[in-house]
């Protein structure tokens, strides 16, 4: 660029960049072509007469977040840095639970009924809570032990209609039963069921995701070892709210779903926006196997599962067309 050339592009890139106005407006200004205008900015850049810098917290990660959404079709994909001197193995390193709150601070509307599921990501979540639009809560699952409900997802119910000022409809009853007929008749119960009717009317969700393995399912660990076995053999690669899935995303072993409460399957898929929170390279095959079963609509996850997603095929992305492998 010559010194009048380079004086033009200044002061075109100064009204535009700084100043905000239109090509139009600066074409008119100057007695060119918005083409011509167009082309001393993309000129401006290619000179490092500008530059552009994006910039986001550092403890966040946009390269690996556009990626991992785009490979698996998300609507939101966000990847924060796995803590520094955290062993790679590390499930769910609670500072998921702050970047999910500020997530869900960004996705929820006034009038909204948010749904809450049993998970100890969720519960740092609604624990990092500092602001919601108001809304209705309501919890999806029963408890991992109803002896730490106080502690758990009926207490992240509370938080969050708190912090919304919205009304709570918890769930208090255990996640898993012994036997269909008592989940039956608990389902039944006047405070369950008026937390089940809420869950047509859920907009958004947020979810945990497990994979078959000791501490990391809490499913897992509520059942005998036989049954954990069967559905081993039945290909469980991932649970998320007491539902099974194969690394395809295909549900597998409903017939737990019988003994559970929680919200049905098909009754999440309704809901136009679900965000799983997980993370750790131990989860990372059971959070791609969640990712292919349509249910999910979003993800917070880290860096240390974003890569070990990131190295693997996706295979079908159903998510925001919300199709169902079995279909």
């Amino acid at each position: 660029m010559g010194p009048a050339e380079l004086m033009q592009a200044a002061a075109m890139a100064r009204r535009f960049y700084l100043e905000g106005k239109s090509k139009i407006q600066i074409a008119d200004e100057f007695g060119v072509s918005r083409f011509k205008v167009a082309r001393v900015l993309e000129s401006a850049v290619e000179h490092d007469l500008v530059r552009i810098e994006i910039r986001v917290p550092a403890e966040l990660d946009a390269e690996r977040s556009d990626a991992l959404r785009a490979r698996y079709g998300l609507r939101h994909v966000v990847v924060a840095e796995s803590p520094s001197g955290t062993a790679d193995d590390t499930p769910d390193p609670e500072h998921l639970g702050e970047v999910a709150a500020e997530l869900l601070g960004e996705l929820v509307s006034e009038g909204d009924v948010l749904g809450l599921a049993w998970g100890r990501s969720t519960i740092h979540m609604a624990a990092a809570l500092r602001e919601l639009p108001p809304c209705t809560v309501v919890q999806l699952t029963g408890v991992y032990d109803a002896g730490t409900a106080e502690r758990g997802s009926v207490e992240a119910v509370r938080r969050a209609a708190a912090v919304s000022g919205g009304a709570a409809h918890p769930i208090y009853a255990p996640m898993l039963l012994p036997d269909p007929g008592t989940a039956a008749a608990l389902r039944r119960q006047p405070g369950i069921a008026a937390a089940f009717e809420y869950f047509d009317k859920v907009t958004i969700a947020a979810v945990s995701i497990g994979s078959w393995e000791p501490g990391i399912s809490a499913v897992h660990d509520m059942l005998a070892k036989d049954e954990r076995e069967h559905y081993a053999s039945l290909g469980v690669a991932a649970e998320m709210s007491a539902h099974l899935f194969a690394a395809d995303g295909r549900r597998v072993g409903r017939d737990l779903g019988e003994r559970c409460i929680t919200v049905e399957a098909e009754r999440l898929r309704r809901v136009p926006e679900v965000v799983a929170i997980a993370g750790g390279r131990r989860k990372a095959d059971a959070i791609g196997a969640v990712l292919r079963s349509g249910l999910v609509t979003s993800l917070v996850t880290d860096s240390a599962a974003a890569d070990r997603l990131l190295s693997q095929p996706s295979g079908r992305q159903p998510a925001l067309d919300r199709s169902d492998p079995d279909a």
